[in-house]
């Protein structure tokens, strides 16, 4: 029943929405983000308010720091009960579904590889949208995209993977000059779209290839 109410409330909300290609980004990224959140905890065998919590702090995470550093108060989950909302649908719908993959350390990295993307394109939007300078909003961009994952990974006990050694956060700082770069000659979303791909792509392929930067100890 309840899950019915957040659906009808979802339904209600986008039909007062105007459809465009940003919350189409911002639902996924935030789908992304959850499914990650799920799987970390997971994995970690954590009851399911302990993975709802997960869940809920990786989606959100880097959303909410980059709104209190804008000024953006109260946050955009607050203001808006669509992103809970979804979460609320994802993290259920991704515990039944669990038993149908083999790996959760696969699911969990690629999940959260596309919603660095994702997020990290939302970021770069925010900030524009208060006039901020193309390279604040880079930062922005890269804060959104990865501190959902810093936040998740500090709950759980351990190192978050932006810390590691492992390339994280370059690949939202590349695409987020890529973007720039590219919007003067290009249509915004397609440059949205490029720049997604451009991200989450740099980011599988350092995983695979098992691109690193030099550890100093």
């Amino acid at each position: 029943m309840a899950i019915d109410t957040v659906i009808k409330y979802l339904c209600e909300k986008r039909q007062e929405m105007p459809f465009s290609a940003s919350f189409i980004i911002e639902i996924l990224g935030t789908i992304s983000f959850t499914v990650s959140g799920v799987y970390s905890a997971l994995q970690k065998r954590l009851d399911i308010l302990g993975v709802l919590v997960i869940a809920f702090v990786t989606a959100t995470g880097g959303g909410t720091i980059r709104d209190v550093l804008i000024g953006v108060t109260p946050v955009t989950w607050m203001r808006d009960l669509t992103l809970p909302c979804v979460i609320l649908i994802t993290t259920p719908a991704t515990i039944i579904f669990r038993k149908k993959v083999r790996d959760y350390k696969i699911t969990l990295f690629l999940f959260d590889a596309i919603g660095l993307g994702l997020f990290t394109i939302i970021g770069l939007q925010k900030g524009l949208s208060v006039s901020l300078h193309p390279a604040v909003c880079v930062v922005l961009g890269t804060v959104t995209g990865c501190f959902g994952s810093v936040v998740r990974d500090v709950l759980l006990n351990q190192i978050p993977t932006l810390f590691r050694t492992e390339i994280y956060a370059t690949p939202s700082i590349a695409g987020g000059i890529l973007y720039f770069v590219l919007l003067p000659v290009v249509d915004k979303t397609v440059v949205e779209v490029i720049c997604i791909i451009f991200i989450s792509g740099i980011r599988i392929i350092a995983f695979t290839r098992k691109w690193r930067f030099p550890s100093f100890l």
